[in-house]
């Protein structure tokens, strides 16, 4: 084993050749693992309903269930939900429920770091619940099972946290890669959904693991679509109206299927039973919803593909939306395992079937409504997890049809919107935001929140009086590089800002008007100013709103000076170069102990030690380490009772130290055996 990790330490020199190989391991193994848990549902749905023939993903399994008696169709889903709410009680209960939201709140909070467990315990439970009848996908746990295989890999080679997400990603994007048999819908699904980067550095690794995953898949599973898709065609230029309003359709009804799922997710977390018994009333709702609506046990794909073929009326595509989303809901909602997806394409392809059932009513001549229901299904992805560019390849990828590009596009990005600006959040991330997740503060995609205005203000500016003539202030905007002259009152305080973009109406008329304006006649009474508390994205925001190249900084009303984009920009390029060593930083260190392991750097030293007792209940601000003890404070492992250890992260100057806390310092190697010893 030593001569692996000392392979493993000499490719990790080569970052462009070393992520490509991991990259190239978590495709092979995240297509095999997705090729495997297709195969393990299909072998439990002949176990579990016993159909004379071979089932498929097409079809049959829907007329054998039809004969079979009630109490088979209701007690096999309440079997299945008794197992799978054991499986996860026991086992892992991130395996509960869509599985991207656990990916997503690993990625943004633990630095991608997922327990190895979950390979295993979601894909048993995912796959019982799905072949007992379970109304969920398949997607969601194979997200999260390649996810998982991405991040047990990428902790076993101890790779930086950055590069470890990275590294969930390229499970992820395999997963739904080798799903659809669609390698750029994969890649994007990871970077879009998971990571939210679209950053070369990720995205590269991201592409190789998703091709790998797809050859695994077409060499096991053959080189055919998931679904069977009509022929496209777009008979008139006004039918794109008729796709506007199933965009916004798709909109309205992807919130409320986020909305019942929340509900259902609330309501069942308020009854007092263990949780297998809650999984298992759940799959018995699903079995007598399922004397009615066969369709809605498992994936539906069948179901789906009968709307695609347009064989589906109106009424009965109008009902299983509805029996769907009461399916889904439940399912989810009483803990069961399983995705999301798969269940929005269910309900895209239904809207969109009763979209085209209705405009064949009306125009005869209009595309078939086949061709609504593969556009309906773009948009409910789009609109339910605010990934439109993921959807739109989804389904380009599985027609390879030009013709369908703009028809989906409009859907797509109709439906979002709505989606987007009556509800906020998407069907992944309210789960995360009843837990009191805010999956951008967690991923720190905004450095500047963390840096205040007072220091990068500038505090000598020009100001000058409200009653100072006009002719000299012109002058000093020419002459001087300040691109704005303030104007204030005997106290300092704000009373406007004069701009080149403000005076150039009083330029066109300057010979009648010089000698009787003064400064306060030509200035902006309006502008926007900021607090020398608040921090720097804050500025951001206001200078995207003002466009400007600086702001004015006031304290209690009265100027302090002013910020300046460029040094805003600046401020954040460090910012981001020190977010960027500090992972490496934190990649470098052993795994938490009690022994203080000392790194040389030159003639100082870097450790890790437990925080000083007599500094705990005190701010970092308040320690001093530097004068106190002549050492500088990098990162905090933070304590927190119950948990595995965190990963190391870099303080914040208001952070309180407590007890358990270890420190990561830097500094004269006496200082820190000094700081180690107290």
């Amino acid at each position: 084993m030593v001569w692996l990790r000392r392979l493993n330490a000499y490719l990790k020199q080569s970052t462009s050749v070393y992520m490509v190989l991991v990259a190239t391991l978590i495709g092979l193994v995240g297509g095999y693992g997705a090729v495997g848990f297709r195969l393990l549902i299909k072998q439990m749905q002949i176990g579990i309903w016993q159909p004379e023939g071979e089932i498929s993903d097409a079809g049959g399994l829907l007329e054998w269930i039809r004969e079979l008696p009630a109490w088979w169709v209701i007690g096999a889903p309440a079997a299945g939900g008794l197992l799978v709410g054991w499986i996860v009680a026991r086992f892992a209960p991130e395996a509960r429920g869509h599985g991207v939201p656990e990916v997503m709140e690993a990625v943004a909070l633990r630095h991608g770091r997922i327990r190895p467990r979950v390979v295993a315990a979601k894909a048993l439970a995912s796959s019982v619940c799905i072949a007992s009848g379970g109304s969920v996908g398949r997607e969601g746990p194979i997200v999260q099972i390649g996810s998982a295989i991405g991040s047990t890999i990428g902790q076993w080679l101890h790779v930086s946290p950055r590069r470890l997400r990275t590294l969930v990603g390229c499970g992820a994007a395999a997963g739904v890669a080798a799903t659809f048999n669609a390698p750029v819908a994969g890649a994007l699904f990871a970077v879009e959904v998971i990571l939210g980067d679209f950053g070369v550095p990720q995205f590269s690794p991201i592409v190789i693991a998703s091709v790998i995953a797809t050859v695994v898949s077409r060499h096991y599973l053959g080189d055919l679509p998931a679904f069977e898709i009509p022929q496209y065609s777009l008979e008139h230029p006004g039918e794109l109206i008729a796709y506007a309003v199933l965009g916004l359709l798709a909109g309205l009804v992807a919130i409320g299927f986020t909305r019942s799922l929340h509900t259902s997710e609330e309501l069942f977390e308020r009854v007092p039973l263990p949780a297998p018994l809650k999984a298992a009333f759940g799959g018995a709702v699903i079995g007598c919803i399922a004397l009615l609506a066969p369709e809605v046990l498992g994936v539906g794909y069948e179901a789906m593909n009968t709307a695609l073929a347009g064989l589906a009326g109106v009424a009965l595509l109008g009902g299983l939306l509805l029996a769907k989303i009461v399916a889904v809901s439940v399912t989810i909602g009483s803990g069961g395992s399983g995705g999301v997806f798969a269940p929005s394409l269910f309900l895209g392809a239904c809207l969109g079937g009763m979209v085209g059932g209705v405009m064949d009513l009306w125009f005869p001549g209009a595309a078939p409504p086949g061709a609504y229901a593969l556009v309906g299904m773009g948009a409910m992805v789009s609109a339910a997890t605010h990934a439109p560019i993921t959807a739109i390849m989804i389904l380009f990828e599985l027609t390879t049809d030009y013709q369908i590009i703009l028809p989906l596009m409009i859907s797509c990005i109709i439906g979002t919107l709505v989606m987007s600006r009556l509800h906020g959040d998407s069907i992944y991330t309210i789960k995360l935001r009843r837990r009191g997740v805010n999956i951008r503060s967690g991923q720190d995609v905004d450095l500047l929140r963390r840096v205040p205005v007072s220091e990068v203000v500038r505090e000598d500016v020009p100001v000058v009086a409200a009653h100072d003539p006009f002719l000299p202030l012109l002058q000093m905007l020419y002459q001087g590089s300040d691109s704005a002259i303030y104007v204030v009152d005997a106290e300092r305080r704000l009373l406007g800002v004069i701009t080149l973009a403000k005076l150039r109406p009083v330029l066109e008329d300057i010979g009648a008007v010089k000698g009787l304006l003064v400064a306060e006649d030509v200035a902006d009474v309006d502008t926007p100013v900021v607090e020398a508390a608040d921090h720097l994205d804050v500025v951001l925001q206001k200078l995207d709103q003002a466009y400007r190249d600086e702001m004015p900084v006031v304290a209690d009303g009265r100027l302090i000076g002013a910020v300046h984009i460029s040094d805003v920009l600046e401020r954040y390029r460090r910012e981001v170069f020190k977010y960027q060593m500090t992972d490496d930083m934190a990649a470098s260190l052993p795994a938490a102990s009690e022994e203080v392991v000392m790194r040389r750097v030159g003639g100082f030293v870097m450790a890790e030690v437990d925080a000083p007792g007599a500094l705990l209940g005190r701010s970092l601000q308040q320690a001093d380490f530097r004068l106190r003890h002549g050492v500088n404070v990098l990162l905090v492992r933070a304590h927190v009772p119950g948990e595995e250890s965190a990963d190391p992260q870099p303080p914040q100057a208001d952070y309180t130290f407590q007890a358990g806390d270890r420190l990561v310092v830097f500094g004269p190697e006496l200082a820190v055996k000094g700081l180690a010893s107290v």
